[in-house]
């Protein structure tokens, strides 16, 4: 997640952590309205190679967290999304949508299924839409409790974070992938899952601001364990090719086209029953037109989101909606979008950086390969 400029004149909110930040020598920007670290004194080619080597601790506390609460509350919210939510085993987690009447994205996020007698889902939206959001499921689920939670989340990324957080939490290091598990520890409940945005292993784990500082130091006291900021995410994401909202995917596309179409539950694609089923039906059949994929500037210099693509004779392709340097590759890389036909590995594209007209190589997703822990 790369900081945008702040173009609200509101002042910026504060993460709980955010003195802790300081004190570590954190480099601080805006982004979705907070002052978030960008990164620390190593910066972010390093951090991003501990994560992937280690493991890195970033502060999500940014990001909208809630529960939704009441008999029926997973059919309901199958009505915004094509997830299969009634089947969710307690303690299990799913990636999804929020989708327009067009079937358009209008965020995504996690959706867990809370153990317990009474049905509840808990929710993770997106920083910058998390007003949106929440405004939306209130007013499309009115008879069912809704309530936005404000706890710390923290990150912690890489092939070590197992090991560190079972040394603070017994039990969090048998956690399969899109599992959760609420935990105590101290005076302080944590609820944990086994997931997170870098296509490392890791976890993300949700508690109350009170102890969180003595928490993320403790964390951070172990020697394998190095703070990170945005700058180190977004190159994470990106080599995993996870897309990032408002820029990767929006009200524009839909789940299909964006390369999200393992995340429609198989029963939702034969019932429906979800915002814009024709469009994305029609797309699951047919193919979509255009479709999300891995770029390969042929160049030293990155290519930027909004770079046009084109065929040698001058064609429009597609575009470019991420692009950046990968610390893990030594290269730049980016995604994009380009017509169906266009979209094979291996299809050579150009664009046009400073003036200069450079070739683009369409290039399979991700470009780092994912290592989630798997029972």
């Amino acid at each position: 997640m790369t900081a945008q400029p702040n173009l609200d004149s509101a002042p910026l909110a504060q993460l709980p952590l955010e003195a802790l930040h300081r004190s570590l020598g954190a480099r601080m920007a805006p982004f979705a309205g907070y002052d978030m670290p960008l990164q620390y004194a190593s910066g972010i080619v390093s951090e991003t190679l501990h994560t992937r080597q280690k493991a890195g601790l970033f502060d999500v506390s940014h990001m909208g967290q809630a529960i939704l609460a009441g008999a029926g509350a997973a059919r309901a919210l199958e009505s915004l999304t094509p997830a299969d939510l009634v089947g969710l085993p307690p303690g299990r987690m799913r990636y999804t949508q929020l989708l327009n009447e067009n079937g358009g994205i209008l965020d995504d996020l996690m959706a867990t299924r809370l153990p317990g007698v009474e049905e509840r889902l808990l929710l993770v939206v997106n920083a910058a839409r998390k007003a949106s959001d929440f405004a939306f499921i209130r007013e499309r689920l009115p008879q069912f409790d809704f309530i936005p939670l404000s706890r710390v989340l923290i990150a912690l990324q890489g092939p070590r974070a197992a090991n560190v957080l079972g040394a603070l939490l017994p039990g969090a290091e048998d956690l399969p992938f899109m599992h959760w598990q609420a935990f105590e520890g101290g005076v302080s409940s944590f609820f944990v899952s086994r997931s997170g945005y870098t296509g490392e292993d890791g976890f993300e784990i949700s508690m109350p601001a009170d102890g969180a500082e003595l928490f993320v130091k403790a964390l951070l006291a172990n020697g394998e364990v190095v703070p990170a900021g945005l700058g180190a995410r977004d190159a994470l994401r990106l080599e995993a090719g996870l897309p990032l909202y408002g820029h990767d995917i929006n009200e524009t596309t839909d789940p299909v086209e964006a390369g999200l179409a393992w995340s429609i539950g198989k029963r939702r694609r034969v019932e429906g029953g979800f915002p814009g089923f024709a469009r994305i039906d029609a797309a699951l059949r047919n193919g979509p037109p255009r479709l999300r994929v891995g770029l390969l500037p042929q160049t030293k210099a990155p290519v930027r989101e909004g770079a046009m693509l084109v065929k040698r004779s001058s064609e429009v392709a597609g575009h470019v909606t991420s692009g950046g340097f990968s610390p893990t590759l030594q290269r730049p890389i980016a995604m994009g979008y380009v017509a169906r036909e266009f979209a094979s590995p291996g299809v050579s594209l150009a664009t046009e950086l400073r003036g200069n007209r450079i070739g683009v190589d369409v290039a399979p997703l991700p470009f780092v390969a994912h290592r989630y822990h798997k029972a």
